[in-house]
């Protein structure tokens, strides 16, 4: 009569269990996030509608991220290639660089629960 052999695998210690349990989530704490934003405003020249967009950025950054951010004011008017590289399809846009992504919101930035949102400050509902 032919045995079968049963392989078995080595039962994982309890500390390599330990290890794959999520960290405890505390209620009320706010995730963290970065330490300064990094923000670049695309604009074409000094049109309306890119003036409002850096008023109301530097209203909402000095309200927001007093001391934690920098605005960087690219004009498209003089450097044109920056459009295509960035991908920049619209003006004004606001490109936030957060620290493991990237994220775009176009407009001029009046519509402050959407911008808080970008920048990671606010949930999104």
């Amino acid at each position: 009569m032919a045995t079968t052999r049963i392989k078995t695998r080595a039962r994982p210690s309890k500390a390599a269990f330990e290890s794959l349990k999520p960290a405890p989530v505390h209620r009320g704490a706010k995730p963290p996030g970065p330490k300064a934003w990094k923000l670049r405003l695309y604009v074409a020249g000094q049109t309306p509608k890119s003036i409002c967009a850096f008023a109301n950025l530097n209203v909402l950054c000095e309200k927001h991220l007093k001391g934690r951010y920098q605005i960087e004011v690219i004009d498209l008017l003089e450097h044109p290639e920056m459009a295509r590289g960035n991908q920049i399809v619209a003006i004004p846009t606001l490109e936030i660089k957060l620290p493991q992504q990237v994220r775009k919101i176009i407009g001029d930035l009046s519509n402050t629960d959407r911008v808080l949102v970008g920048l990671a400050l606010q949930p999104v509902d």
